[in-house]
């Protein structure tokens, strides 16, 4: 009979182990940085595309123009409240004298611009990303999405979501810090 006791607490403590094994793992979950997602892009060259740019369709923007100089590629839509959240800081880094390199990403042209228009525009060139094919080489899950890239075309740094002053001091000014004005 004690023996039978004892098996039966056995099965019944099992149950019990698994749930807080599983919780744990929830638990975990809970203090990871959702912003961080691993690229594979990180440290390889940046994927090449020729897109129309929002204020000339008829002149194309390619990234290998930027070669000599570290860059931010910013992928942004009008349509993006995140986007809004984190314009103010794009617009302070344009004027620091840190380029940066908008992808509108699936926009209305003229949303862009009157977007652009209304809260400033950082970019040193906006290209426009309609179908939404280079986002896709780039690894973008959604918009806003940041990337440093330095002056021989490498990816260094992506950040996923909005960037905030605490992303921009420990992030992103590291890359730019014999640049800066």
């Amino acid at each position: 009979m004690a023996k039978r006791l004892s098996l039966t607490r056995a099965l019944f403590l099992i149950p019990l182990i698994i749930f807080l094994v599983v919780a744990g793992f929830f638990v975990r979950g809970l203090f990871l940085d959702s912003t961080y997602v691993p690229s594979e892009l990180i440290g390889d060259n940046a994927p090449s595309f020729e897109l129309p740019r929002l204020y000339s369709d008829k002149e194309t923007f390619e990234p290998n123009r930027m070669i000599g100089q570290p860059w931010i590629l910013n992928v942004w839509a009008s349509w993006c409240v995140a986007c809004r959240d984190e314009h103010a800081i794009l617009v302070d880094l344009a004027a620091r004298g840190i380029p940066i390199v908008g992808l509108n990403y699936k926009d209305e042209t003229k949303d862009a611009r009157r977007w652009l228009r209304d809260w400033g525009n950082p970019y040193a060139v906006t290209a426009v990303d309609y179908e939404g094919a280079a986002s896709i080489d780039w690894g973008v899950y959604g918009v806003p999405e940041t990337f440093v890239i330095d002056s021989s075309g490498i990816i260094l740094y992506k950040h996923i979501g909005p960037i905030s002053d605490k992303t921009v001091q420990e992030n992103i000014l590291p890359y730019f810090a014999d640049t800066t004005s």
